[in-house]
């Protein structure tokens, strides 16, 4: 473990705050599209910008240098980054609805292409539940049921590549299911809640089986740590999902009660 923790040190440059500088111009990008709907008096939630960055937050606390020192130690420190990235993170950058924003604020001609992109078939097989729940779920099995986790401390690309795949597939799992965007055949409210039920189960048999067979086997970590790490992701999945459901039915509510804010939303 620690030979691991001397190739990691080592690399210690500026290349760490690569991640913070990203997330930054991102959240400037969008309090950049924010202001200028100002002058159009197109109406911006202000809690959707709210919820938006404080999940910038959450990737900022996960992306630190401190903290990326700390999971490469600590089985419950990656426990913990991986909960920020792939689950309560997701949840706040997807309320902050990004492509309702995009659509608003972009051009008509980029708008348009936004839209074409939306509606495409590619797109809807991606962000279909179904599809969501087999690359967020599927790729925690992979991870830490095979040698995959334990190959991340002699690669640093495939461990930045693992951090990458669970951000875009908790976003696009928590977008699937309570995405308040624009979506064209969004599939019907009684298969979000099938899946997501399925996902809490998924979640918590990993979490238990990891904790009763020592998952991920031959890992530099002692049995406690792993056995800490898989109760903090048991019960750190166990809140995000019922965040994960308070969202779901609160944007399902509001549209039964609001059909102008279907209308509203383009694609619908």
């Amino acid at each position: 473990m620690h030979e691991h923790h001397a190739h990691h040190t080592s690399s210690s440059t500026l290349g760490e705050y690569i991640p913070l500088i990203v997330l930054a111009l991102l959240a400037v990008l969008y309090l950049a599209a924010v202001w200028q709907l100002r002058p159009t008096h197109r109406s911006w939630n202000s809690w959707r910008t709210l919820s938006f960055m404080s999940g910038m937050v959450l990737l900022a606390v996960a992306g630190s240098p401190a903290m990326m020192s700390y999971a490469h130690q600590d089985f419950r420190g990656h426990m913990l980054m991986h909960l920020l990235i792939g689950m309560l993170a997701p949840l706040g950058l997807v309320l902050g609805a990004p492509i309702t924003l995009a659509l608003k604020s972009l051009s008509p001609p980029a708008a348009r292409t936004l839209t074409t992109i939306l509606r495409s078939s590619v797109f809807y097989f991606l962000s279909h539940p179904i599809t969501a729940l087999l690359l967020n779920i599927g790729g925690m099995y992979v991870l830490y049921l095979t040698p995959l986790y334990n190959a991340t401390f002699t690669s640093p690309a495939l461990h930045h590549l693992v951090h990458i795949h669970f951000l875009a597939a908790g976003y696009l799992f928590t977008w699937s299911i309570a995405g308040p965007d624009p979506a064209p055949r969004r599939p019907s409210l009684g298969l979000r809640v099938g899946v997501l039920f399925f996902s809490i189960a998924a979640h918590a048999y990993l979490s238990k089986f990891m904790y009763a067979y020592l998952y991920p086997l031959h890992s530099p970590h002692p049995a406690e740590e792993i056995r800490a790490g898989a109760k903090l992701m048991y019960y750190g999945g166990d809140l995000s999902e019922l965040l994960l459901a308070v969202a779901l039915f609160t944007i399902w509510y509001q549209k039964r009660q609001h059909p102008r804010y279907r209308a509203n939303l383009l694609l619908d």
